[in-house]
């Protein structure tokens, strides 16, 4: 089975000590960026004192906010009071929204962040294959749009992206079995899309610092997936 979005060393770089030191290393980030410091240089700091890995610099990295961005994501999200009121088509960050299932139902570590999103560590790089877990993972998409009565929705793909028209075709193919509206873009800077849009499907911290609204769906999906290595720092 292909396990996206691991490798070998996470069973020592995300359990027991490292984790813990892990833990301890996010606050005194949180700490930083809290001050003003840009997460780049940040991380780095932290990761040189206890010499982390790269891997565990970017999880770093994707887990922590400033409290004010923080703050920020959670006013323009519209399911803490409840699903009412939300928008009539939603928009999804298609890769980013899909990779993240596929890592979860991987057995591959997904990151409990502070702004409450859930985040991993793979990498697209232009280059993204079908696995066996892309069916589901979009299943388990449609199948929360369809709980929270969401009428329509489009993914939204990179097209410098390899195979993203063959993903296309999964996620058509996929929604035949649903009552949702569903279509598919392949545009070259998604992120600049969505950024101006409400109704935003997305873990990505840029798009969520600019969208005008946006659906925290992935923790409902993902508690129903078995077997989860979840980790929160």
């Amino acid at each position: 089975m292909s396990r996206r979005g691991y490798i070998p060393e996470d069973e020592k770089q995300f359990k027991g000590q490292q984790l813990e030191l892990l833990k301890k290393a996010a606050d005194e980030v949180q700490f930083l960026l809290d001050q003003g410091y840009d997460v780049k240089p940040t991380t780095t700091f932290v990761g040189n004192h206890y010499m982390f890995s790269e891997r565990q610099r970017l999880a770093l990295a994707r887990s922590v906010s400033a409290t004010e961005w923080i703050h920020i994501r959670n006013s323009r999200e519209l399911l803490q009071n409840g699903a009412k009121n939300l928008p009539k088509t939603v928009h999804i960050d298609g890769f980013n929204t899909i990779i993240t299932l596929e890592v979860a139902l991987s057995g591959s570590p997904i990151f409990y962040c502070r702004d409450a999103t859930i985040r991993d560590l793979a990498g697209l790089r232009g280059t993204y294959r079908i696995i066996e877990q892309t069916q589901k993972a979009v299943a388990l998409i449609l199948d929360q749009l369809t709980y929270l009565n969401i009428s329509e929705a489009c993914f939204y793909l990179d097209s410098p992206v390899s195979n993203s028209g063959r993903l296309s075709g999964v996620i058509r193919q996929c929604a035949e079995a649903y009552d949702i509206s569903v279509k598919t873009e392949i545009i070259p800077d998604v992120d600049r899309v969505l950024e101006q849009l409400e109704g935003v499907i997305s873990g990505d911290a840029i798009i969520l610092n600019r969208c005008i609204s946006w659906l925290n769906i992935m923790p409902e999906i993902i508690e129903q997936i078995e077997s989860v290595w979840k980790i929160q720092l």
